[in-house]
């Protein structure tokens, strides 16, 4: 039973360009943590990731919904946890500052994944097995598949699942060879063109292979010259993505995009803002087949549809720490397989959470293990801290999440 609550406000600077691109320019990770304590003593941790200012406001929420837990037996709650975050989603003073974004949102991210990691904690095993092991029923009763009946019923969905049943063995071999990822910590923006040659060298020989940088300059030849860097470096066998974190306009991105064209991207990320899906659907037509990556913005599993249903994107970048935490993770991963979409998340949690995840959508839904982001920074800060091994993420053993922070423990 879920005795006691803890919310806390944890910031970490990261100083010398590290995390800056077209937009945030000096941005402060942070967490808002939600910690769920047991009568046994387990204590699940979640958070919602942000960039410093605003941070508090989410931890307030956070503490809205979590106190409501109170009482709660982790596998009762868990067994219907989907109708519970319909409740919460959709309580009536919450919802209008949402609906279902903002800093509302944020905060069901946080208090939802602290309900993963004190299930999984409490069944004494790693949240990917814990997801695994589920049957289809088990997991569709974790999601809220609300707003998605045009697309994804109930019955749809867990037909999805029964019918991925097949072949689970054999991708279970995953587990072993571990999970691809790639370097974002090449070219992030405030770096010289030379700290940009140096890290895709330093990638290459740590064994990654696709890297990303981050484009979206005042001037767009720097973003060229820069992007030819990279490939330069690393050569044509290398996957190479550009992220220009929604700075540009439509007319912006048509431009550019087709002069980017010319290094071969393996895909262009946030060209534009992340809420104008008609900007996206119009670009993907006109710079295929270079294709797009969305969703570190998108807030919810409606948007999510949307982008599905117009076409406007060849990667979902769906982050568990964005959306409303892992519940609604998995009713968008579900989405994607239906529409036959790679899900390649935004990790701005380190890969703490998401490592777990992949595991689940490869092996469970039978989505292709691509490849899964990678940044460092915080790495220090974490209990179990994700491994990497030539440029593969090794997968985590220890019980839950792999979320918990020391300074918090």
């Amino acid at each position: 039973m879920i005795k006691k609550i803890q919310i806390n406000d944890a910031r970490f600077p990261l100083g010398k360009g590290a995390g800056s691109d077209a937009i945030h320019r000096d941005p402060i990770y942070s967490y808002a943590v939600t910690n769920l304590i047991d009568d046994s003593g387990h204590i699940g941790t979640g958070f919602a990731f942000t960039l410093g200012e605003g941070n508090d406001l989410v931890c307030k929420a956070a503490a809205f919904y979590a106190k409501q837990l109170k009482g709660r037996d982790i596998e009762e709650l868990m067994a219907n946890f989907g109708a519970v975050f319909n409740q919460f989603a959709n309580e009536q003073q919450f919802r209008w500052l949402g609906p279902h974004k903002g800093v509302v949102h944020l905060a069901l991210a946080s208090v939802t994944n602290a309900c993963y990691d004190l299930w999984a904690k409490k069944r004494g095993v790693p949240l990917w097995k814990l997801l695994t092991d589920l049957t289809p029923q088990e997991i569709v009763n974790t999601l809220d598949l609300s707003y998605l009946e045009d697309e994804l019923t109930t019955e749809q969905a867990l037909h999805l699942l029964q019918n991925n049943q097949p072949g689970k063995s054999d991708r279970f071999q995953i587990i072993e060879k571990g999970y691809p990822g790639y370097d974002t910590s090449i070219g992030w923006f405030n770096y010289s063109d030379e700290k940009v040659r140096e890290n895709c060298r330093k990638a290459v020989a740590e064994g990654f292979t696709a890297m990303k940088l981050k484009v979206g300059s005042a001037d767009p030849e720097r973003d060229i010259r820069r992007a030819h860097i990279v490939r330069e470096e690393a050569g044509d066998d290398i996957k190479v993505m550009l992220d220009a974190n929604q700075q540009w306009t439509l007319p912006q991105a048509l431009k550019i995009c087709k002069d980017l064209q010319s290094m071969n991207p393996y895909w262009i990320e946030e060209p534009t803002h992340p809420d104008d899906i008609l900007a996206h659907a119009t670009l993907a037509k006109a710079i295929a087949p270079t294709k797009l990556a969305l969703g570190e913005h998108v807030p919810n599993r409606i948007i999510f549809k949307n982008y599905l249903q117009t076409g406007s994107a060849g990667f979902i970048q769906v982050d568990a720490v964005r959306v409303g935490g892992i519940s609604e993770f998995i009713t968008v991963s579900l989405l994607c397989r239906k529409f036959n979409i790679p899900v390649v998340p935004h990790v701005g949690d380190m890969g703490q959470l998401h490592q777990h995840l992949v595991l689940f959508n490869h092996i469970a839904m039978g989505h292709e293990a691509l490849f899964l982001e990678h940044i460092p920074h915080l790495q220090q800060h974490f209990v179990h801290p994700v491994k990497i091994e030539g440029g593969v993420y090794k997968t985590p053993v220890e019980p839950g999440s792999s979320c918990d922070l020391k300074s918090l423990n």
